[in-house]
């Protein structure tokens, strides 16, 4: 009785070390692809992938992170298109996903928190005006939580460095603080180690990409 016990038991550890590999073997492919999707269409698409993945690893919370990931660049890249009419309805997307994401991963996520100061940020791009005291006030308050939590993360050095570079300089904004801080990004980008290879990694290229443009 005990050999077939133990035989069993062998061929479970076995069973669920196969399903551990084919996940991060997916989810690899999946992650890899945020950084290449070019049009709405792909990140919603790819939003969609990470939800079913999400669906059947229901107690990992990275599926849901990524999928809200996807909806955000979808919603920036609507943004940058002039495209403002699908950014609220997006960015509740998001903020649904990452509800899911902070159930399983816990209250402290800074990763988590930073998502949720970018979705705010969409939902303020649709009126800044009349949000700025609403979703603005929020993506300030998920800004400084993520970052309290985990100072040395690039990416929220990356966020800061983009809300500089972007706002008016009549509103504190300036490009050439902005580059500073972009700068600053690298460098906490070459000290910085994820977690696992799935944890988020993302945005370093983007940093690259201001740091690299020909001065005007």
């Amino acid at each position: 009785m005990k050999k077939y016990l133990l035989s069993f038991a062998l061929a479970f550890m076995s069973l669920t070390a196969f399903a551990q590999a084919d996940y991060e073997k997916i989810m690899a492919e999946k992650i890899a692809k945020t950084e290449t999707c070019k049009t709405p269409e792909e990140f919603q698409a790819l939003a969609n992938d990470f939800q079913r993945i999400g669906s059947k690893e229901s107690s990992k919370w990275l599926p849901p992170y990524y999928a809200a990931l996807s909806q955000i660049q979808k919603g920036r890249l609507m943004m940058r298109n002039g495209n403002m009419q699908e950014l609220d309805e997006t960015a509740a997307q998001a903020d649904k996903y990452l509800a899911s994401a902070q159930n399983l991963a816990g209250a402290d996520n800074a990763e988590i928190h930073l998502l949720r100061k970018m979705a705010a940020s969409l939902r303020m791009m649709v009126n800044p005006a009349q949000r700025y005291m609403t979703d603005g006030a929020k993506a300030a308050e998920e800004l400084g939580i993520a970052e309290k939590l985990d100072p040395s993360n690039p990416r929220i050095a990356l966020i800061k460095a983009e809300d500089v570079y972007f706002t008016p300089e009549q509103y504190g904004g300036s490009k050439s603080k902005g580059l500073e801080l972009f700068k600053e990004a690298i460098t906490k980008f070459n000290a910085y180690k994820p977690k696992t290879a799935l944890d988020p990694n993302w945005g370093r290229a983007e940093a690259e990409y201001f740091i690299n443009m020909p001065a005007k």
